[in-house]
Formats: structure tokens, sequence, C-alpha cells
């Protein structure tokens, strides 16, 4: 039985090749798998639960990592005895590589099947081994892809700064503002009165008019130009 696929995973190759070698991950997403545990850095034990047809069976197997290219890929050997059920043994090729900011896993599946299950015939074999592959592909690029979102955050955190910045800014803006139109306010108030003392001791009401409506207009306008700053 021989099997290609393909699965895009939205995460760096490296994470996806770290998961790869993740007994836990790996455990999660094997469709029916009881136990895995890593026995050094090239061989797994595991125990899977499988049926095929009528017939399901506990397979316990090991399988060992060879041709470790990381992080772009390995290949994966393995046996299993399920008993009266019969046996499987094969080897799965797995090539990542980057695309679109995603990484493509590449996988190529050389696999056998002796005894009763191997009775049944090669089309339900066929297709049971694809929706096992489809099932482990799908989990295991969800798992991959549910700890995206955590480095994503961390991308973000730089744009903080000029937003910082930004806010300082218009803080100071409108702190110079408000100084400026008190500063206006105490030129119109002087402005007045000094008109007002000089127009009384020349008696002329005129001049203090004048000069209070001078002094008035460009406080208005300073104050209107302040106005559009602050918002």
């Amino acid at each position: 039985m021989k099997m290609t696929g393909e699965q895009r995973i939205a995460a760096p190759r490296e994470r996806v090749w770290e998961a790869l070698n993740d007994p836990d991950i790996l455990g999660q997403s094997i469709p029916g798998c009881r136990t895995l545990e890593k026995e050094d850095g090239e061989h797994l034990r595991a125990t899977v639960e499988v049926k095929i047809g009528p017939i399901g069976s506990r397979f316990n197997g090991r399988v060992t990592l060879s041709d470790l290219d990381p992080p772009n890929g390995y290949t994966l050997k393995g046996e299993g005895q399920g008993g009266a059920a019969g046996s499987a043994k094969g080897e799965a090729r797995v090539r990542l590589s980057e695309e679109d900011g995603c990484t493509l896993l590449s996988y190529d599946v050389d696999a056998q099947v002796g005894g009763r299950m191997a009775q049944l015939g090669g089309p339900i074999i066929d297709a049971t081994a694809k929706r096992l592959a489809a099932q482990f592909f799908n989990r295991f690029g969800e798992m991959v892809t549910a700890q995206a979102p955590a480095a994503e955050a961390v991308s973000v955190a730089p744009n903080a700064q000029p937003i910082q910045t930004a806010v300082a800014e218009i803080a100071e803006a409108k702190v110079s503002s408000s100084r400026i139109s008190s500063a206006w306010l105490l030129a119109l108030a002087v402005g007045a009165v000094g008109g007002f003392l000089v127009g009384r001791a020349q008696n002329n009401w005129f001049s203090i008019g004048l000069l209070v409506l001078v002094v008035a207009v460009g406080a208005f306008e300073l104050g209107r130009r302040v106005s559009r700053v602050e918002r």
C-alpha cells in the first residue's frame, strides 16, 4: 500500500519540526493511540487501537526515526503486532518546506499489512489508511497552529512605543495650548486695564473701547487656532 499527501500548517517550519518530535503532540494526534513513549532520541514505543472493516485490534509497535535532517524532515520506520488480527509494518518519509509564511508538510507512505486484516482486500485497507492519515494530519495541524497566536502577540509589542509617544505628544500639545490660552487671557486683562487707565487719564473713552476691541480680536483668533489643535 502506497500513499502520498500534503498538509499546510500555519506555523513556522521550526515549530512544526519540534512538534514532529514531541511524543505528547504525536500521541494526541494519532487516531486510537493509547500510549506513546520515547525510548531515546531515535526510538518510540506505541500502543494503538485500530479497526479496519469489521476487524479491530490493539497493536504494540516500535518506531525508529532515521535520515534526521532538522528542520527539513525525517523517515519513520515501524512495525506492529496485533495478535490474531495480523501485523503491520511500513515506512513514511516526511518533508517540511516553507511556503507563503506557512509550512508545507509532505508525506510518502509505503506500508504492508499481514494476517486476517490483509484478507479484507486492498480497497478497504487503502480507504481506512487514508482516513486515519487525514485525521492524524488535521489534528496535528490544529495543535501546532493553536500555539501560533502566542508568537504573534510578541510581534505586536514593538508597536506600543509609537502609540505611547503619540499620546505623550498630544498631552503635551494640550498642556501647551492651555498655557497659551492662559497667557492670552492675562494679556487681554492687562491690555484692557492699561487702555482704561490711558483713556481715563486723557478722558478719551473711545481709545479705551478701541484698545479692548483690538486685544479681544487677537485673543479670539488665537483661541480659534488652539481649538483646532486640540481637536
